[in-house]
């Protein structure tokens, strides 16, 4: 059967460091449908989307500082497709349905003379036949799903026999952070982190309330002088602005220095971006720029904004519309209130209201996706797919791909 790369979904879920700051990025690659018929060669679908979507746009723009952890079943671990990728840039996770083999414990000693990193995936106990590739393993992702505290204590001390670093993955709740906190693991992964709730209900700052009555301001098309005037008033602000303006990632090509300049030259469009970003950015209680929620909300607006662009007869008005409707769909987490709540004390068009509260229209119908592809949810991708005409997976694939890398330029020049 040909495999089609539009049939074929990117998803990804941020792996976080014992500070709760980004450390890489799990690439998952789930098939869709092909008229009516389920794809499920995993391998021809890994090994056509490394080689097409990457090859296109380049792995290092696509992940920025951050390592690509990937899943790999036992062909896909023997497929040569594994070479085509860059040794220090890629963690190579053997699935636990791998059978280990001598073939497969030569494979990936090849893999590690060959400069790659290497993972045990969904660990949940450890067997006799694990010890050969326990012996070259980086990292060991412990499945902590379920798992009682004795069960885990004692997992632990069994793979401290080896210089493996643990990672604790199908993390749900907070309390499995701080055991296995306690416990040593480096790494974190999980729906407690890549479903936007890792920012804890807060009452915003002085300096955050200005930030959202300035993003108001923009958004009611104020006057420039009182813009210029509510960014004076606050000082850290006003240095954000700039330093974001300055940064290679902002498309200007002459350096800024004041306030008035950055408006001028900004215009409205490129200057409310940096609000909203900056609503993030400062919000964020990790305190830095790689914040997972900065990340997140940067790539969906970027996102739903390249989708936009596929659409037929779309014009610049409406991408502007999707990239908003994408920075503001987070907003309900920052600030721990119903989208309602938000949603009326802002001036804005029918229809990014209409996706942020109803999901209704093409832009509700892109959130959705863009939700799904977080998820790694394909049939709810597929769905929503269906529901736009002209777009196909592989439109998605690439538009993720290039979000990516627009937040990493971003994260770099910001920082």
């Amino acid at each position: 059967m040909e495999l089609r790369t539009q049939d074929i979904f990117i998803g990804r879920q941020p792996i976080l460091d014992r500070g709760q700051q980004l450390y890489a990025y799990e690439l998952l690659f789930r098939s869709g449908h092909t008229n009516g018929t389920v794809i499920t060669d995993d391998l021809s679908a890994t090994a056509t989307v490394l080689s097409h979507v990457f090859s296109e746009l380049g792995i290092e723009a696509a992940l920025g500082p951050y390592l690509g952890f990937v899943n790999l079943d036992a062909r896909m671990l023997m497929s040569d497709a594994l070479e085509l990728l860059p040794r220090g840039k890629f963690v190579l996770e053997a699935l636990e349905t791998v059978e280990i083999t001598p073939q497969i414990t030569r494979r990936c000693r090849d893999l590690k003379d060959m400069g790659f990193q290497l993972a045990l995936d969904d660990f949940i106990a450890f067997e006799e036949k694990h010890r050969p590739l326990l012996e070259m393993a980086d990292i060991v992702k412990v499945d902590v799903m379920g798992m009682d505290i004795a069960r885990l204590r004692t997992l632990v001390a069994t793979l401290r026999q080896w210089p493996v670093r643990l990672l604790a993955e199908k993390v749900d709740h907070h309390a499995q952070v701080g055991l296995c906190l306690d416990l040593g693991f480096e790494y974190f992964q999980g729906y407690h982190f890549a479903r936007p709730t890792v920012i804890a209900g807060k009452k915003l700052s002085q300096s955050e309330l200005s930030l959202n009555r300035q993003h108001g301001l923009v958004l009611e098309d104020s006057d420039p002088r009182m813009l210029e005037a509510a960014f004076k008033s606050e000082p850290g602000l006003t240095l954000n602005l700039l330093r974001l303006t300055n940064s290679a990632a902002s498309g200007v090509r002459r350096r800024i220095t004041s306030v008035h300049q950055a408006i001028a030259v900004l215009g409205r469009r490129q200057l409310q971006r940096w609000l909203q970003l900056l609503a993030y950015a400062d919000t964020s209680h990790s305190g830095g720029h790689n914040s997972p929620l900065l990340q997140l909300a940067a790539s969906r607006g970027r996102f739903m904004e390249l989708l936009a662009a596929c659409l037929p007869g779309v014009d610049r008005d409406q991408e502007d519309r999707a990239f908003m409707a994408g920075i503001l769909s987070l907003m309900p987490v920052l600030l721990q209130v119903p989208m309602l709540q938000i949603t009326a004390t802002l001036n804005i068009v029918p229809d990014v209201r209409a996706a942020l509260e109803t999901r209704e229209g093409v832009l509700g119908a892109i959130l959705d996706l863009c939700e799904a592809v977080e998820n790694n949810d394909a049939s709810g991708a597929a769905a929503c797919v269906a529901r736009l005409p002209g777009i196909t997976s592989e439109h998605v694939n690439t538009a993720l791909m290039r979000a990516m890398a627009w937040t990493n330029d971003l994260e770099r020049e910001a920082a």
